[in-house]
């Protein structure tokens, strides 16, 4: 596997937690770039960490694959049903800006659930992991913060509907997540 690949890999895996960053931006009345780094920090280090345990366990491959999606799946159901309930919610204080041990460590288990999968994938190829992981992590950290950014200044001009649009945006991503898993649709 060459760099470019490596690089597209980094940027398709990056997605699910670009969606999710922009949601932490939405709950954010105004830009903390502190928190936009924290964010993007465990979005990243998950993301460079699952491939590595992939890569160590694909004797656990059959374990791994049967429940995946739908932790996943339950995961971003779940903070993305709390998102939509929030944005009817009249009061702006309600907003769900934390960046606590245990909101970003289920957030970035969530969105690396397939990094994991790739992992696997890279014991059965000729992939320089140490610098796969590293390419993944570091692409991850950068586009986070662009999610973190765009999220906030989307919300802060359009709040309770930016919130909405957030909140359904992690249920699909986790109901995609699901479907392609279970190959009812591809993409």
């Amino acid at each position: 596997m060459g760099l470019v690949e490596i690089l597209l890999l980094a940027v398709g895996l990056a997605m699910d937690a670009f969606a999710v960053s922009i949601c932490k931006g939405l709950s954010m009345k105004k830009m903390n770039w502190k928190k936009a780094i924290i964010i993007a920090f465990y979005f990243g280090v998950f993301q460079a960490i699952m491939p590595v345990l992939g890569y160590l366990g694909t004797t656990f491959e059959s374990l791994i694959t049967k429940f995946d999606h739908w932790v996943a799946f339950i995961l971003l159901l779940a903070i993305g049903g709390n998102m939509i309930k929030e944005s009817f919610d009249k009061e702006d204080e309600k907003k769900n800006d934390k960046v606590d041990f245990k909101t970003m460590v289920i957030l970035a288990l969530a969105t690396s659930i397939d990094a994991l999968a790739i992992g696997i994938t890279f014991a059965f190829l000729d992939v320089n992991l140490a610098l796969a992981v590293s390419i993944i992590g570091i692409i991850t950290f950068i586009i986070s913060i662009f999610g973190v950014k765009i999220g906030n200044r989307f919300g802060n001009k359009y709040q309770n509907k930016a919130e909405l649009a957030g909140g359904i945006i992690l249920v699909l991503l986790g109901i995609k997540i699901l479907l392609e898993h279970l190959g009812i649709i591809a993409f």
